[in-house]
């Protein structure tokens, strides 16, 4: 019985004391936290995207009370967070900083119009496909459509559809660009949710028009009706596929309309779906 009770009292004793040093401990090696960071983090969304450029939510938080991350940088928060985040820091809101983008395919090359090389049977994720064969479709620019651009997406704005590619939610995506890094053909471009002007929804730069044709029917032919049809001459073909330039445009359609492929589109009405 003693032996129990000087067990326990000795239990007790030990406990106390490593409570007592832990206590010290913490106030001997503490490191003073700017409470202006507790205060960013805390109006953060808190998903950790990686969209900002850093490895986490804690990370951006400090990087942007220290002046090295723009308040603008959470895109997954867009210009609400934006707001807050100058707010908390005593600055003034920059508009042209705290613009909202989402996420745009360019390519069409949905099952029914793109030819593939053959049966793959390899391990199924896009990079794969890339780094074994250079893909799996005629087009060389084509749309893997393994899907490693939705199982990048944290915030479920990307799916497979039956045609073979990503369709976006333009009312989840938050243009955090994870799909945009995810890409081995680098096939998403971050635009602006409000750009006025048409879009190529096409990546082949290829001048080859009898191939093109056999490759995927639903490709740019680079027949240049866009250009000459445009009244702002503001299309240029240099790049391989239509370039506007959209200081010029005035988001009238007829290049939209002209285009007998119709890889042209309003960006209004892509990101309206």
């Amino acid at each position: 019985m003693n032996t129990i009770i000087f067990t326990v009292i000795a239990a007790l004793l030990i406990g106390f004391i490593l409570g007592v040093l832990l206590g010290l401990f913490k106030k001997i090696f503490s490191v003073s936290v700017d409470p202006k960071i507790s205060k960013v983090r805390d109006s953060l969304p808190g998903v950790n995207c990686g969209g900002c450029g850093y490895a986490g939510c804690d990370s951006f938080a400090a990087a942007v009370v220290s002046g090295d991350a723009p308040a603008s940088g959470c895109v997954a928060g867009g210009p609400s967070v934006a707001a807050s985040l100058n707010s908390i820091l005593g600055l003034s809101a920059d508009g042209a900083d705290n613009v909202k983008k989402a996420a745009v395919l360019a390519c069409r090359g949905t099952v029914s119009c793109a030819g593939t090389k053959g049966v793959y049977n390899g391990v199924q994720t896009c990079k794969a496909v890339q780094l074994s064969v250079n893909g799996i479709k005629l087009c060389a620019s084509g749309c893997i459509g393994l899907g490693d651009c939705v199982a990048s997406c944290l915030f479920g704005a990307l799916s497979m559809g039956e045609d073979g590619l990503p369709h976006v939610d333009y009312k989840k995506c938050v243009g955090c660009g994870k799909c945009e890094k995810a890409c081995p053909k680098k096939l998403f471009t971050l635009v602006n949710v409000e750009l006025k002007g048409p879009m190529a929804l096409c990546s082949c730069r290829s001048d080859n028009k009898p191939q093109i044709r056999k490759d995927c029917s639903a490709g740019c032919f680079k027949c240049g009706i866009c250009a000459k049809k445009c009244p702002e001459q503001c299309i240029d073909l240099l790049s391989g596929i239509p370039h506007i330039d959209y200081e010029k445009c005035t988001a009238c359609g007829t290049c939209v309309s002209s285009c007998p492929d119709k890889v042209l589109k309003l960006m209004s009405e892509v990101i309206a779906g």
